[in-house]
């Protein structure tokens, strides 16, 4: 007699974070065979406002992106992780890192290609700006982050 599983409980999605991995194909490069920058910037901001609107539990707006750093070529074949986190709230805006690691899918080896801030508005249900909750600082890298606006 075989048992019956139990379904996986619920857990829920990071507050103020969100990941998501792309792979790089030809069509997302220029003539070098490097992603086009727009292509990484469209990632990042969707990245960045997942983890808005996780954090401030409805529709935002993109209000800015600014210190937007590109440190390596992403290459077609390479995956492209994101990691994108809340470090700073405003009464109504939200400023997100994103950080943009190439990923060699063969070995598993990332490096830190892109990263940038982007700034959020949460809006409410006729548009207009609404407050948001402060961000809650879970841990020493979180506080850190915090404290230096998510730049070393």
């Amino acid at each position: 007699m075989t048992e019956k599983k139990q379904p996986a409980a619920l857990t829920p999605a990071p507050r103020s974070r969100a990941r998501m991995l792309e792979l790089v194909f030809p069509k997302d490069t220029n003539y070098h065979g490097t992603a086009f920058g727009g292509w990484v910037l469209a990632l990042m901001d969707k990245a960045g406002s997942v983890a808005a609107v996780r954090h401030a539990r409805g529709s935002v707006v993109t209000a800015r992106s600014d210190a937007v750093d590109f440190h390596l070529p992403i290459r077609v074949g390479d995956a492209v992780a994101l990691d994108a986190r809340v470090i700073r709230v405003g009464r109504s805006s939200m400023t997100v890192q994103v950080d943009v690691y190439r990923e060699d899918m063969a070995s598993g080896e990332q490096q830190l290609a892109t990263s940038g801030l982007f700034v959020y508005v949460a809006l409410d249900e006729n548009g207009r700006p609404r407050p948001v909750e402060p961000l809650l600082v879970g841990d020493d890298q979180d506080a850190a982050d915090a404290d230096s606006g998510g730049r070393p």
